[in-house]
């Protein structure tokens, strides 16, 4: 099918999280490291409008981001735009993650329990994000990483106790490994509880394996996980802004300054980003350029093409954007007319170019 002529919010899809009857827009939007630390409540409700406007229904927050600030900041935008916009709020889908508590106490006395995903820090912890975000409810809580010091019925056991207070409809999971979700899964089965219905995962060009290949199974019946993949275009490092290893003083989150610095000095002490897969930077600003001339072929930007690759897969449910200005925000959703130009031969050529497809994990039973 033909794009010419049509706009963003035009193309937008509206996908199933998972087993659940949810909707959520494939393009979406977050508040990590832009709220709070970047722009301002202005600036904000600019980029969340924008995206609105352009088709999006889900906004992603977490207690951590800029230790609470994000969600406050979220707050208000929504107030204004329910407000002056007279948006619905029955038309959007919040989310918000548990799991590090705000603001970074966890070494002092006292502080034991802000970390976790133990009853307490649980339910005091989403009553917090409630109150922050100024909202009676969220639709998805996650729990923003596992808590291997608390047993896991107790944590499911929560997350049901959550939802039966209407204080969310659904839970998830963030960066848990696929053993721990199924653990979670059974678990709920087992006591006739809700389980996870969705993984938050980072998922990018340069990041594939564990979404690609270990929660394969978990995206079959009967888990059936949805996911909301963040990092698509791995911490900006897949738009092309940075064509040598100097990352300070560029205009991107890699050359931030204060609370955000650790992004660049992460990939320059040759750590890695985030876990990211792809950890030398000499190979990942190889990749960059092997992929420039696809989207040059293809008449759109290196960031509309990752995006629109990552949306690509059907295994994806929403991906998670993130914007400082406005104009980023449009720029990035023009992705959704790159998806119909990903012909598999376009596909192959993006492959070609990674040189990073994950292998297939073995079977036990072709073993013997």
């Amino acid at each position: 099918m033909s794009t010419d002529g049509k706009n963003a919010k035009d193309l937008m899809q509206y996908r199933s999280l998972g087993r659940t009857g949810l909707k959520v827009s494939l393009l979406s939007f977050g508040a990590w490291v832009t709220f709070g630390e970047q722009v301002d409540i202005t600036e904000a409700y600019n980029c969340m409008k924008a995206a609105y406007d352009n088709g999006c229904n889900f906004f992603d927050n977490a207690e951590v981001y800029a230790a609470g600030t994000a969600e406050t900041v979220m707050g208000q935008v929504l107030k204004k735009m329910f407000n002056e916009d007279k948006i619905q709020r029955s038309d959007l889908v919040i989310s918000t993650k548990i799991f590090w508590g705000t603001p970074y106490y966890h070494d002092q006395m006292n502080k034991a329990n802000l970390k976790g995903l133990s009853r307490k820090r649980i339910i005091e912890g989403v009553r917090g994000s409630l109150k922050r975000l100024d909202l009676d409810y969220v639709d998805i809580i996650f729990a923003h990483r596992p808590d291997s010091h608390t047993p896991m019925e107790e944590t499911v056991r929560a997350f049901n106790w959550i939802i039966d207070q209407g204080y969310s409809f659904y839970w998830g999971t963030s960066e848990w490994s696929a053993e721990e979700i199924r653990q979670a899964w059974e678990i709920a089965e087992r006591l006739n509880l809700i389980g996870p219905c969705a993984e938050q995962p980072q998922y990018s060009m340069l990041h594939r394996t564990r979404f690609e290949v270990e929660y394969l199974p978990l995206y079959r019946t009967p888990i059936q996980m949805g996911t909301t993949i963040w990092s698509p275009l791995a911490s900006g490092l897949l738009t092309g802004k940075y064509n040598n290893k100097t990352f300070q003083g560029t205009d991107g989150r890699l050359g931030l300054q204060g609370n955000s610095s650790w992004l660049r000095e992460q990939l320059e002490s040759g750590q890695g980003l985030n876990g990211l897969e792809e950890r030398n930077v000499d190979r990942i600003m190889d990749i960059v350029e092997n992929l420039r001339p696809i989207a040059d072929k293809l008449g759109v930007t290196l960031a509309q093409l990752a995006l629109a690759w990552a949306a690509n897969n059907p295994h994806v449910s929403t991906v998670i954007t993130g914007a400082s200005r406005s104009s980023q925000v449009i720029e990035n959703f023009k992705s959704l007319t790159v998806i119909s130009k990903l012909t598999p031969e376009v596909m192959s050529e993006i492959e070609q170019a990674l040189k990073n497809k994950p292998r297939p994990a073995m079977d036990w039973r072709q073993m013997n």
